[in-house]
């Protein structure tokens, strides 16, 4: 075991050295794609927020003047779905098919193209050159989750790092949550910091800067220079949940809402966010915690139940990515339907300032490209 614990790590960290060199000396080829590609990506494994801040920049393009009418497309890999190779996610689809985030994602932005293809490079191919009518040509197209994926070069990199999980702190895998070296913190374009407290103090923020390589940090530019000599931006954003939704519209009794009590189930990286927002309003009556991009059994719908049944008048809640792996679910009883609620989860700078160099920043790589 001692072997195991120095050498694993230590073999892994070799193995990532050595990609990297591969792809930064030329030896490995990398591919831009037709069209300026915006890369939400992170160090660790799960649990940053991608999914939350890759809907914040649709949203960001979509109120500016330049893109709301633009073609805007996302694309995913589509962790753990079952389909294989290029694919548009439909409205309403499943998420066992295309990944619960990008379902999530179409969902939400029904005027974007959301694909998932584990080929990033012939993905990005696809989108802006469509071989079929139903796909419009993409115009941007943000990469859900790409950062490691290094034969495709992002126009923008956009990295988070969450606020719990300091990288400084962390150990590569499999004994920590590293996927990657720490140092690819200075490829980075953009550093946001999430998961923040709701306010910090200018010199916390500089603390953070220096954790991660980011020297001359100004708070009032929230601008600095990487290990690599290159201008960075470094954000804090915090999460944002909103009311309750239902899972199912149709059966839902809005009634649950105002329970005292609820019965949380989650299959996420890391719910400790929203089980301190709900302990709020509401006395966690049950907790039942599965694996991240669970995909839901009919055992693991029947320990719902049964919590259900143990607390017959407290409100079920569940996750916005949960919920759309409960929808591939078909037999789940009435009684459960009527008591199911998503949680709908926002980021949000901790600052107007931040705010206005986000919109900015990303609008200002775009300009080139920006429709006429």
């Amino acid at each position: 075991m001692d072997f195991l614990c120095k050498f694993v790590p230590m073999i892994y960290k070799t193995i990532l050295k050595l990609r990297h060199k591969a792809y930064d000396k030329g030896r490995k080829k990398s591919f831009e794609a037709d069209v300026p590609t915006i890369c939400i990506g992170n160090i660790t494994v799960g649990g940053t927020g991608k999914t939350p801040h890759t809907e914040m920049v649709l949203r960001t393009l979509l109120k500016s003047d330049q893109w709301a009418y633009a073609n805007l497309a996302v694309l995913s890999r589509g962790y753990k779905r079952k389909s294989r190779g290029f694919q548009k996610v439909p409205i309403g689809g499943s998420a066992g098919i295309y990944g619960d985030e990008p379902v999530q994602i179409a969902g939400k932005f029904p005027i974007a193209t959301v694909a998932v293809d584990k080929d990033r490079v012939e993905g990005c191919r696809l989108l802006a050159h469509p071989e079929t009518g139903d796909i419009p040509p993409a115009q941007v197209i943000i990469l859900d989750d790409a950062f490691q994926y290094r034969r495709l070069k992002a126009t923008y990199n956009i990295i988070l790092v969450d606020y719990n999980r300091p990288l400084q702190k962390d150990k590569l895998l499999p004994w920590g949550h590293l996927r990657d070296l720490p140092s690819r913190i200075a490829y980075a374009d953009m550093i946001i910091v999430s998961k923040c407290p709701t306010y910090m103090e200018d010199s916390e923020r500089a603390e953070w800067a220096a954790s991660l390589g980011v020297r001359d940090f100004d708070p009032a530019t929230c601008r600095g220079v990487s290990a690599k000599d290159k201008e960075q931006v470094l954000l804090f954003t915090s999460v944002s949940y909103k009311p309750m939704i239902p899972v199912y519209p149709d059966k839902a009794d809005s009634r649950f809402t105002y329970a005292q009590r609820v019965v949380l189930f989650t299959g996420i990286a890391n719910d400790t966010p929203l089980r301190s927002y709900l302990s709020d309003k509401y006395k966690i009556a049950r907790r039942l915690e599965f694996p991240d991009h669970h995909q839901y059994t009919s055992a693991d719908i029947g320990k719902i139940v049964k919590a259900q049944k143990d607390f017959p008048t407290a409100c079920v809640a569940t996750t916005e990515k949960d919920a759309g792996r409960i929808l591939d679910y078909k037999k789940i009883p009435d009684e459960l339907k009527e008591r199911l609620f998503q949680v709908p989860i926002e980021v949000a700078f901790l600052s107007e300032l931040e705010q206005a160099v986000f919109e900015a920043a990303l609008l200002g790589v775009l300009r080139p490209w920006a429709p006429v």
